[in-house]
């Protein structure tokens, strides 16, 4: 029998892991767009389960054979050179710089349900910039103090999200939930294209999945394992979690909710319970958003060393964290918030999670169009690779179906964005082309020195 690294992580205990990291306040909105569109969803829901378990596993394959650093941006070098690898790292950082601030939102619109508030578009506004320069502000201790904080306000959303799939069945009405299948007389296709930007926003942190290579038991076996694993464990809590909340709540007074889990659990326990579990969320979401606002710093920092952005960005404390980035970053923020206010916090939610999933897929579309470079070219064996291909072609054609059903105005702004990015790059390009321009002009003074010589 093999001898195991007690120091390190199992496949079991990796894939719970992955699951959880996907989790975080992704779900806790979830129920009221979804009843927008209806118990349909279920229908949006396995589209997004199949196109996300391809790009996990196509995310493993690069993460595991890749010898460049940087996550997306080294997989997009591969097929896109420095050009790419620039592109994969701005949008991924415009996509968190967004994503944070409706997880702010999500925040917010809990919070004032538990304290009985009701908010102006202004107060949700300033509450939302007030949250995220609290959570900034407790990132200046490091990543030691964050990790510590989320390992802890993430069973804010376990708890519920868990008893609500277990418990909920018991308090279940069938006759509701197939009343709420399409309360708006949708077309069908129009209903499940509705929903699907919802749905990938629930799995969006997929790709941060292969970051604990170094840390599990048998690296090329048991990630690609514990990557669909925890993507299938996700995809199920989150079905079912979703859809039995449909058959308890009624489809109305669910679309409509600020606090859609705290509202199941008040009909099913009664509103002492349900003011628990809100308060539990708000400080799950907080604890999410939290470890976001660092991650977002550290790609930042990594992209400002590979001189992508602003120097600033790379600068650390003692405490080994990139305050002045973070503060730079959160201003960012705050500004965006202020630019989209909306008279209903789920509109804003919605505008926020549209976009912010419009600029995630850009990174996406580059990495699976590089996985079969990196899988040549680091001569992995021909029959992986032809796996690694065809789910990079499907996670690839997923994508491209989730940005269509964004919709148009995401799409518009997403690409303004998105060129915006080239005008940047084309401002830091002549870095990396300095050197072979260089060498290039050696040769030609070698060569007529040579000649002359003669």
């Amino acid at each position: 029998m093999a001898k195991t690294d007690s120091k390190k992580m199992g496949v079991v205990q990796l894939t719970i892991l992955t699951a959880i990291n996907m989790m975080g306040s992704g779900i806790i909105m979830l129920p009221t767009k979804l009843a927008q569109v209806g118990t349909m969803s279920i229908l949006s829901w396995l589209v997004t389960a199949g196109g996300s378990m391809a790009l996990a596993y196509a995310f493993a394959q690069c993460g595991m054979f890749s010898r460049k650093g940087g996550g997306m941006g080294g997989y997009a070098e591969y097929s896109f050179g420095k050009a790419g690898s620039f592109m994969a790292n701005y949008t991924y950082g415009v996509s968190l710089l967004i994503a944070n601030i409706a997880i702010a939102i999500s925040a917010v619109g809990y919070g004032a349900v538990l304290f009985g508030y009701e908010l102006s578009p202004i107060a949700v506004c300033l509450a939302t910039i007030a949250t995220l320069w609290f959570a900034t502000v407790l990132n200046f201790k490091g990543p030691k103090v964050t990790g510590q904080i989320g390992s802890f306000t993430i069973w804010g959303v376990i708890i519920p999200v868990v008893v609500i799939s277990t418990v909920g069945w018991f308090f279940f009405h069938p006759s509701m939930y197939i009343a709420s299948w399409n309360p708006n007389g949708t077309p069908f296709l129009e209903g499940v294209t509705a929903s699907i930007s919802m749905t990938l926003w629930a799995f969006l942190g997929l790709e941060s999945a292969c970051a604990n290579m170094d840390a599990v038991e048998n690296p090329k076996k048991n990630v690609p394992i514990a990557v669909l694993g925890g993507t299938i464990g996700a995809a199920v809590i989150y079905i079912v979690s979703t859809n039995v909340m449909a058959g308890i709540v009624p489809n109305m007074d669910l679309a409509a909710s600020n606090a859609p889990f705290g509202l199941a659990f008040s009909m099913m326990f009664g509103t002492t319970v349900g003011k628990i579990v809100t308060g539990l969320m708000v400080m799950s979401c907080f604890g999410s958003l939290l470890g976001w606002q660092f991650t977002i710093a550290e790609v930042f920092k990594g992209s400002a060393a590979e001189g992508y952005f602003p120097k600033v960005f790379a600068k650390i404390t003692k405490d080994e964290a990139p305050v002045v980035g973070m503060v730079i970053i959160t201003v960012i923020q705050s500004l965006l918030s202020l630019m989209t206010i909306s008279p209903n916090l789920n509109a804003q939610f919605t505008i926020l999670v549209n976009l912010a999933v419009v600029t995630n897929i850009i990174p996406y579309i580059l990495s699976m169009a590089a996985v079969d470079v990196i899988m040549k070219s680091e001569m992995v064996d021909s029959r992986k690779t032809k796996l690694a291909m065809i789910t990079g072609f499907v996670g690839s054609v997923y994508s491209l179906y989730a940005l269509y059903a964004s919709g148009f105005e995401a799409m518009t702004y997403g690409s303004i964005v998105t060129f915006a990015g080239w005008v940047i790059y084309g401002f830091i390009s002549y870095k990396y082309d300095m050197g072979k321009r260089s060498k290039e002009a050696h040769e030609k003074i070698a060569a007529i020195e040579a000649q002359n010589a003669i």
